[in-house]
């Protein structure tokens, strides 16, 4: 029977790579799983208060289809945060989704038309480039410093052509934990609106950032057409809840895409009701959990970084924000990127994932592991790369 050319050239190689350490399992090796960054998997829970404030809601009987465009206290709450950040909008300026990904899917497919183009900075998080495809639209990757954390202004101003409709930032990015700062995302903000361009920014790790202060897009966007996708899988810890965001910001550009992007929501129907109250909680809650997360989790990032610097024949950058390490293989003989992966999981048991699957141009010849588990874990992965790389 027929199937999609679209969808037939969909991938995740962040879950697709599973297959095959299931295999391995399978043959009675244990693996140590580092291709995932969903905190929750690795111990850090969402506080007591949030998953009261589910249990409740389920008990009051808001079991209920919520409006489309989401619980309205819940729109309010997302704004301030929002307005924090820099941005100006108000509650009828949000959009709550099943996930960033849902909102993303939305975005992608309310944008792109056969043929259109969209930059996506090199490496970077595999459903925008999926989306893309899938929605007809052809993914061109910009150069990015992960050094310094700064997009390649020039390379971006070269790809931009009359069929370019945007250009996506992951800021902290997932694989490599960049996080741009104020003048590179200002930068950013006036190419796009030199060739009248969408600007869509993740922020999802937002609050995860390590050695310097976070700059939301917000702070630069003035009336630009910039929509920030969010979420709480992340810092909320509430992976498998399933909830994010879509925030347009105010400017007049947005209009249409304000007025029809909500018809995908209506189709849908809602996102789920008792853990949008969740949410709420969540950002209405205390936050002292999220310093103490952020610093255990700068505690890991240190142990791992200074591990693979150690490693003859791999280098990597220290991630400013995230949870994601992504180191370089400087040594040809393991073969391709997903080679070294596969070599790697079958020999020693530690899931990673091929750098490629992150974009072929700028993320071949790397791998990206999340440095979610104790510490303990993370030394004896380490130990094992090494010996991996060493033999």
């Amino acid at each position: 029977m027929k199937v999609s050319k679209k969808v037939a050239g969909v991938e995740y190689a962040i879950r697709d790579i599973v297959l095959t350490a299931r295999k391995v399992q399978q043959k009675g090796m244990k693996v140590d799983y580092l291709n995932i960054g969903d905190p929750v998997q690795f111990g850090f829970q969402p506080p007591d208060n949030v998953k009261q404030a589910l249990i409740d809601a389920i008990n009051r009987g808001e079991n209920y289809y919520s409006t489309s465009e989401g619980l309205a206290e819940l729109r309010n709450e997302i704004a301030k945060k929002e307005n924090v950040k820099g941005l100006s909008i108000d509650s009828d300026d949000i959009l709550v989704t099943n996930g960033v990904s849902e909102g993303l899917d939305m975005v992608i497919s309310s944008i792109v038309e056969e043929g259109d183009e969209v930059l996506l900075p090199g490496p970077y998080y595999p459903p925008y480039a999926s989306y893309v495809r899938l929605h007809g639209g052809l993914p061109v990757e910009f150069a990015v410093d992960l050094e310094n954390s700064t997009p390649d202004i020039e390379d971006i101003r070269k790809k931009i052509t009359s069929k370019t409709v945007a250009i996506c930032l992951i800021s902290p990015n997932n694989p490599t934990g960049v996080v741009f700062n104020e003048n590179s995302l200002r930068e950013l903000v006036n190419i796009a609106n030199e060739s009248n361009l969408y600007i869509i920014c993740d922020e999802i790790y937002d609050q995860i950032i390590f050695d310097e202060k976070f700059t939301g897009i917000g702070k630069v966007a003035g009336d630009s057409p910039v929509i920030v996708l969010n979420g709480f899988s992340k810092v909320h810890l509430m992976s498998g809840w399933r909830i994010g965001y879509i925030a347009f910001n105010q400017s007049s550009k947005l209009d249409d895409l304000r007025e029809n992007l909500p018809k995908l929501a209506r189709v849908r129907i809602a996102t789920n009701l008792p853990v949008q109250h969740a949410a709420l909680e969540s950002l209405r809650g205390s936050q002292d959990y999220i310093s103490k997360f952020v610093s255990e989790i700068k505690q890991r990032r240190d142990l791992v970084i200074k591990r693979l610097n150690e490693i003859p024949g791999l280098s990597c950058p220290n991630p400013k924000g995230s949870f994601y390490a992504f180191p370089k293989i400087e040594d040809n003989r393991f073969g391709t990127d997903k080679e070294f992966v596969t070599k790697l999981l079958e020999s020693k048991g530690v899931l990673t994932v091929h750098g490629s699957g992150f974009g072929e141009k700028y993320g071949s010849g790397h791998f990206r592991l999340v440095y979610l588990p104790s510490l303990e874990t993370l030394d004896s992965a380490m130990t094992k790369i090494e010996e991996f790389v060493s033999q």
